[in-house]
This record gives structure tokens, C-alpha cells and sequence, in this order.
């Protein structure tokens, strides 16, 4: 037999203690051995709970307890359950966790930790699919030369519904919010934050990049507008809110945004609340992993799979590496990113205004790839959307600094990626 302690029976710890419980049998079967659940861990006992286990308010009865061979971590927050794992692997336990965070900031100090302990994490990015599993183990024989995810089902449900709803941002927020897909304060997801701690477990165990979410290209989807929507429509693209992890000559580009991509790529039909992860490796090519990016069944499916692989003794090295991957990369500096834009500005409706601005693009080496003008409410003001060919972001950046001092431009400036 062996006995799981679990720190924080929230959604997901009630799911994993009820699934545990309810497909004992299918589990004991798979695993070569009893699993059971000895105790829980919550900061409220007055709550229902909706499970039939032990449960405490004090984690050390977890950590201290010579009983309990594996510790899953469910409690969210980043320096509290850093100090508890810590202490569980020190004891000598085996540890799961769902927790992104966590991992976004102490993946490398918890690898060094653990040793030759389990520590395992599927269930903390993409929810309940198995993209961990295929990285560390599937695409083993693999340079991996681009990894594209929707890896937050909020703003992908928010996106989609403006694409095909023609929904405001605002109104679908609020949406969402009444749905339980986003919080009160929604930051955390519409801002990228919450995709960029999965695309950074994705890239520690592709590329060996140690970075933190402070280091890299982080921006949300909260100056999205129908006007870009139809403009994507138009071109043939859709929108979505991707973590992108890229080979570059160089080194290793890592970015969260909302970024338009070609209708007819398998990641633009992914619609909803779902995630989908597209891999590709320099020999198996393109590959898609698509599923439920949250929710309490999903996430304990994948949870209860890393408890099983665990009794099993499939666990291997945490980020699935034994010593450095390729050498020579490095994290590429938010300015050296290359890839295509759109630009969306408003302008003086006047003659001579598009060859200024044209002009003023070429002076930094930007081409443009296509235009198209539309009128606003204000017969002196017109609309100008670009795409442009392959650019480096510094330059990009220079260009929107100085169009935006023209006098024949009016507001701000906005931009957005094209990746195809």
C-alpha cells in the first residue's frame, strides 16, 4: 500500500482524493499497488470539503509523518509550498504538484533538491494533457525546434467568443467572470502571466533555459479590439493568446502574446475554454496535444498519473534531463526577437499622410506586407492597418516610438505579432 498526503483539498485536491477513492480498482491495477489518501491538508476545517478523508490544518502532520511515501502539492502561492516541498523531499518523500508558480520560480532549486526523488508536475501546465509526459519522454530523440501553446482557457474562451460573436472585450469579461472562467481580478489571466509560468516549465525541459517570468515577453489580450478581429478575418487569421518558445539562430526566444496565426494551423481551431500545445521536433515534425486545460477532474486525472507513475518507478530526472542539453543558447533579449507585425493606428484623413508613414517605417528597415484603411465616426480621421514583413522587434519598437511622434497621427499605436 502505499499513502499520498495531500496539501490543500481545494477543487482539485477533492477531485484527486474522490477519483482515488472512486477508481480504486482501475488505479490499483495499473499501479501494482493500493493507493490511498491518509491525509489532507486545508486552512479552513469548517468548509465542506465533499471528501471522506482525515483532514488537518497543520501541513508538518504531512511532512512529519513517516507513513505517507508521496506528498501532493495543491495549495498555491509560491514561497510557503517552496518550503514544503523542500522539507518533504529532505525527509525523503516523493512529491507531486500542479502548482505553476512554484515551478516558474524554483524549478531549478527543487530539481537540485530532489536528487534522485521523485518529483513530478504534469498537472501544472495544460491541465489534463499529458504534454510534460510527451517532452520528457515521447520527443526524447528530438531537437525541439518550436513549441506554440493556448495554455489558458480563460482567454481563449474571451477570444473566441469576440471572433465569432463579435463580442467587446469588456462585455465578454464580465462574461467570464459570471462563469467562474476568470477571477474578480482577472490580471493574472488576460495579462499572460498564468501562460507564461507553463511556457517556462515547457522551455526548462526543451531547451535547459533557466528564466524567469520576469525575463521574458509577457503581454495580455486587453487591448484587443472587433477592428483587429475583422482585420485578422480579412487576412486569413485568427487570434490567440499564445506561449511561444522558438529555436533562433542564437538562441532561444521565449514570448507570451496575443498573436494572429494562419486559419488553416491545426492550433487556430482550438476553440473555448480548451488548450492545445503544438511541438516541433527536427524528426517527428509537427505535433498537437489538445484537451482541458483546468478544472478539478481534468487537473487530478493528471495528478493521479504522476502518483502512478511514481509507484510504478517511471520517473526519472525532473526536467528529463540527466546533464546540460545543447550548449551554447541562451535566452534571447526581448529586442532580438524577429517575426512579423500588425500595426493599427488612426490618422489625419488628408493626402500625403500614407507615404509618411510608409516613410517613416523604411527608415528602420520595415516593409510593409499589406494595408487597409478604414473610416472611423470622425470624417478628418481614418484607420490604417498594416501587416509587415519579418522585422526585429527593437526595430519594430524604434518605429512605433517615432510614428507616434508624427503630427498626422492621432492616439496611440497598437501592435500585435503574426506568426505563420
Amino acid at each position: 500500500m502505499v499513502k499520498i498526503g495531500i496539501l490543500g483539498v481545494g477543487t482539485v485536491g477533492a477531485s484527486v482524493a474522490n477519483i482515488l477513492e472512486a477508481n480504486a480498482a482501475i488505479i490499483e491495477a495499473r499501479a501494482g499497488k493500493q493507493i490511498v489518501v491518509k491525509r489532507g491538508v486545508v486552512k479552513n476545517l469548517s468548509k465542506e470539503r465533499g471528501v471522506s478523508i482525515t483532514l488537518s490544518d497543520d501541513p508538518m502532520e504531512v511532512i512529519n509523518d513517516p507513513e505517507i511515501d508521496i506528498v501532493v502539492e495543491l495549495m498555491g502561492g509560491i514561497e510557503e509550498p517552496y518550503a514544503l516541498v523542500k522539507q518533504a523531499l529532505q525527509k525523503g518523500k516523493a512529491v507531486v504538484t500542479a502548482n505553476k508558480a512554484l515551478l516558474a520560480y524554483h524549478r531549478y532549486e527543487l530539481q537540485e533538491i530532489a536528487g534522485d526523488l521523485p518529483l513530478m508536475y504534469e498537472a501544472s501546465t495544460a491541465g489534463g494533457i499529458p504534454i510534460i509526459g510527451a517532452l520528457r519522454n515521447g520527443l526524447a530523440a528530438n531537437h525541439i525546434l518550436s513549441i506554440q501553446g493556448i495554455m489558458n482557457g480563460t482567454t481563449n474562451y474571451m477570444l473566441t467568443k469576440m471572433i465569432q460573436e463579435g463580442a467587446q472585450y469588456d462585455e465578454i469579461l464580465c462574461e467570464a467572470q459570471e462563469l467562474g472562467y476568470a477571477e474578480a481580478d482577472p490580471t493574472f489571466d488576460v495579462g499572460g502571466f498564468d501562460a507564461s509560468h507553463k511556457l517556462l516549465i515547457l522551455a526548462s525541459i526543451a531547451y535547459g533555459i533557466d528564466a524567469k517570468p520576469e525575463d521574458i515577453l509577457i503581454e495580455g489580450i486587453e487591448h484587443i479590439t472587433q477592428t483587429d478581429v475583422a482585420f485578422a478575418k480579412e487576412f486569413g487569421y485568427e487570434i490567440k493568446l499564445l506561449g511561444i518558445a522558438k529555436k533562433a539562430a542564437h538562441g532561444i526566444e521565449l514570448r507570451v502574446h496575443p498573436t494572429m496565426i494562419p486559419q488553416s494551423s491545426m492550433i487556430a481551431k482550438v476553440d473555448g475554454v480548451m488548450n492545445a500545445v503544438s511541438v516541433v521536433g527536427d524528426r517527428v515534425g509537427e505535433t498537437m496535444y489538445y484537451g482541458a486545460g483546468a478544472g478539478g477532474d481534468a487537473t487530478a486525472s493528471a495528478v493521479i498519473a504522476d502518483i502512478v507513475d511514481i509507484v510504478r518507478g517511471n520517473h526519472g530526472p525532473m526536467l528529463g534531463y540527466k546533464k546540460g542539453l545543447e550548449s551554447g543558447f541562451r535566452l534571447l533579449p526581448k529586442e532580438e526577437i524577429v517575426t512579423q507585425y500588425y500595426l493599427r493606428m488612426e490618422v489625419a484623413d488628408e493626402s500625403g499622410v500614407l507615404a509618411v508613414i510608409t516613410g517613416a517605417l523604411q527608415e528602420y528597415g520595415i516593409s510593409i506586407e499589406s494595408m487597409l484603411q478604414k473610416p472611423t465616426d470622425d470624417s478628418s480621421i481614418a484607420k490604417l492597418l498594416f501587416t509587415t514583413h519579418q522585422t526585429q522587434e527593437s526595430k519594430m519598437q524604434e518605429a512605433i516610438t517615432a510614428l507616434g511622434r508624427l503630427d498626422v497621427v492621432r492616439g496611440e499605436i497598437a501592435m500585435m505579432r503574426i506568426e505563420k
